[in-house]
């Protein structure tokens, strides 16, 4: 088969998104005439036309419907080919995607041990809480709390989480100790930001779902706060308040834990997984991770 240009490529997928010659060139910053000329290659160069001319208007035959996404699918493949071969694969920028609650309590305090080995890595974290869209954002990896499994992207696990009552030290002395799960339900009301990350907590002890009076705050490191200022007992995770309670910062009214049903993971998108760079910083999280111990009270403290 004879040879074909990318240019040409390139040019019809410009002009077939838009269904126009001039918005296509407007697009590939070059002349209508040029566009045109490019169009015409193609279509000899297959022996088919692709549009239908019909005065001001162009629509695409069949053999240009069918050629279209292929030849999306071939451009986008090839940008992120050049984009990945065109970085520095050891060095340079890392965009990395987590929420906040995980950034600040989990990795903020063990980062500087990564600068300090890794210094050639310029690491950026970017903090959402959404699910990130690696097809519409150029993000290298991202950080998830999950059940694990994601269409189009490769992931592996870094650590389980548990879910356990805290509270500030100050309110502990004043209101308990607590004799059990159920007093101290009865007697206050539990802070947790609503998500179902909570719900294996309340499942083991009968509730199907349970409101909170410091719903409108929607954040985990907000109802953390209230916790510290002793507003009352937060429900949280483990990997959230580990260093807290360590610290004297945070107590546990009760030792109940209950295993979260979703656990943290490292998630990429394939064409950046084995890059050095995000390997290289996979494997320190996966290290830290496996250095990470769960509370006391469970079967693996």
């Amino acid at each position: 088969m004879t040879a074909i240009p990318l240019n040409a490529l390139r040019t019809f997928e410009a002009v077939a998104t838009r269904l126009s010659f001039a918005k296509g060139a407007e697009a590939l910053n070059v002349t209508p005439a040029a566009v045109s000329s490019q169009i015409r290659l193609l279509e000899e160069r297959l022996n088919q036309t692709l549009f239908h001319r019909r005065g001001r208007r162009i629509e695409l035959t069949e053999a240009g419907r069918n050629l279209l996404p292929g030849v999306q699918r071939g451009l986008a493949e090839l940008s992120r080919a050049v984009q990945s071969v065109s970085q520095d694969r050891q060095e340079g920028v890392l965009n990395v995607s987590m929420m906040p609650s995980i950034l600040q309590k989990w990795l903020m305090p063990r980062l500087h041990g990564f600068y300090s080995v890794h210094k050639h890595i310029d690491l950026r974290v970017n903090v959402d809480n959404d699910l990130v869209d690696f097809d519409q954002v150029d993000m290298h990896a991202t950080v998830r709390l999950g059940p694990g499994k994601w269409p189009g992207v490769r992931s592996v696990k870094l650590m389980d989480d548990w879910i356990l009552p805290v509270c500030s030290r100050s309110f502990l002395e004043q209101h308990g100790p607590f004799e059990s799960v159920r007093e101290m339900q009865q007697r206050f009301d539990l802070l947790f930001a609503p998500n179902n990350v909570w719900d294996p907590w309340f499942r083991k002890f009968g509730e199907s779902t349970r409101d909170s009076r410091w719903s409108i705050l929607n954040d985990s490191l907000s109802i953390l706060m209230a916790a510290e200022q002793g507003e009352g007992i937060a429900l949280t995770r483990w990997s959230l308040v580990s260093r807290d309670i360590r610290a004297g910062r945070l107590a546990r009214p009760v030792e109940t834990v209950v295993k979260a049903d979703w656990s943290h993971y490292f998630v990429a998108p394939p064409h950046y997984y084995d890059l050095p760079k995000v390997t290289v910083f996979r494997d320190w999280l996966r290290d830290k991770c496996d250095q990470f111990d769960p509370p006391a009270g469970t079967s693996g403290a």
